[in-house]
């Protein structure tokens, strides 16, 4: 459960904007208030069909449209050319990123990696399989909460730090937990 929760986490910081899997991209403090509505610009973003909800169909639109971003000459396959040209240009993304470029572009690309299926069981506070705007702002404002250490509000710089330092020792104890049950 400690596993699922972190990976949750994780995600779900990646998705709402409030930044700590990527402290460079958020260097000003955010309010409880910013982060709200970044999640429900988030939330909109991630609706794809605009049916209220994030579900099975919304997921299926996004996996469709970054196909499409990889078939750049729309047959209906990915060559490798395609592919390394992608690659390319996302590891082009990262390096300014790194060196104070558009931060915005890699933390599009974080919220788009491993978590989301743990994130949407957490979320779906109702279990109804969809995820509504109100439960996605929940869980955004949740994790906010988490981060605001000293509670008052506002989350700074050195909050996100602080808690990008915790959770990369959970996910350091985890993973050595993890070799030595292995071995």
């Amino acid at each position: 459960m400690r596993k699922l929760t972190l990976s949750i986490g994780a995600a779900l910081l990646a998705t709402t904007g409030v930044a700590i899997a990527a402290p460079q991209i958020a260097k000003a403090d955010m309010t409880r208030a910013e982060a709200q509505a970044k999640a429900a610009e988030r939330f909109a973003k991630m609706d794809v069909n605009s049916d209220g909800k994030l579900d099975q169909a919304d997921r299926a639109a996004r996996q469709a449209q970054r196909f499409d971003r990889l078939d750049a000459d729309n047959n209906g396959t990915v060559s490798r050319e395609e592919f390394t040209a992608k690659h390319g240009e996302r590891r082009q993304g990262a390096q300014a990123a790194r060196q104070g470029g558009d931060g915005a572009q890699r933390m599009g690309r974080r919220g788009g990696h491993g978590g989301k299926m743990g994130m949407a069981r957490m979320a779906d506070t109702n279990n109804d399989g969809a995820i509504s705007q109100t439960e996605f702002t929940a869980g955004a404002l949740k994790m906010f909460d988490r981060i605001d250490a000293d509670r008052n509000g506002t989350v700074t710089q050195a909050e996100r730090q602080a808690a990008r330092a915790a959770m990369k020792a959970q996910w350091q104890q985890r993973r050595a937990g993890a070799a030595t049950q292995g071995n």
